[in-house]
């Protein structure tokens, strides 16, 4: 056989081999996502309670169960996110109040002010903190001091989008395994703008957000796992 050829099969099953160990590693990813996604209880509006290593509330809005967290995480000042009554409602004497300036004035307790571009490590959870702003409206402009998260829960980074638009920083975002996403328009993204910033962001699920209680309803969730399918898990997780 010609050394040639003898090359050419070689290379062709180091080709295939490194398809095949792409598609498990890959898929191992998403089996991994997806194992932490049901640990992901969604509240309404951007209220999440996530169960991991700690306890993780993101936005307390509405809360109609004591309960208590281990990090509270805090991404801008208006009173659907920084609710002072039912951050308490969730509050210990150890939990831990991650926060922007703005929504920190009325707090008491542990709170750690975060502003965007730090990254704090709290109670062994990693947490980045993000841009999160308008680039077509002022409800959220980029002057102020909102932000998204990204946290990591059993080694899968979750992104809190925040109240933002589809903003260029996204497509930096690295390693996001789990995306948490505003769907409803007028104050945030709308359903169609959330998936381009999904495709940037390329999380192995996506899960919609904001709509249900302020503005927005089920309609946008749907739009937008409709806009990924076939290429982006899509959860629309039931309000609990």
């Amino acid at each position: 056989m010609k050394k040639s050829v003898v090359l050419f099969i070689v290379a062709g099953i180091f080709f295939f081999a490194n398809i095949f160990l792409f598609a498990g590693t890959a898929g191992a990813d998403v089996k991994a996502a997806q194992g932490v996604a049901k640990d992901i209880h969604w509240l309404g509006h951007d209220t999440f309670r996530i169960q991991g290593e700690k306890v993780i509330y993101t936005d307390p809005f509405k809360i109609k169960r004591k309960d208590t967290a281990d990090i509270i995480l805090i991404t801008h000042d208006h009173y659907d996110h920084c609710s002072e009554k039912d951050i308490k409602e969730i509050q210990g004497a150890s939990t831990v109040i991650v926060t922007p300036a703005s929504c920190a004035k009325g707090l008491a307790g542990n709170v750690k002010i975060v502003k965007r571009g730090d990254t704090i490590n709290v109670g062994g959870i990693a947490i980045e903190v993000v841009p999160a702003y308008n680039v077509d409206k002022q409800f959220h402009p980029k002057t102020a001091d909102g932000v998204g998260y990204i946290f990591t829960v059993k080694g899968q980074r979750i992104y809190l989008a925040g109240d933002t638009d589809h903003i260029p920083e996204m497509k930096e975002f690295r390693n996001v395994n789990i995306a948490l996403l505003p769907v409803s328009g007028t104050y945030v993204m709308t359903a169609e703008e959330a998936v381009k910033a999904a495709l940037d962001i390329k999380p192995d699920i996506a899960i919609p957000m904001h709509y249900g209680a302020i503005v927005g309803t089920e309609s946008d969730a749907n739009r937008f796992a409709e806009g990924l399918k076939g290429k982006i898990e899509v959860i629309i997780l039931k309000q609990e």
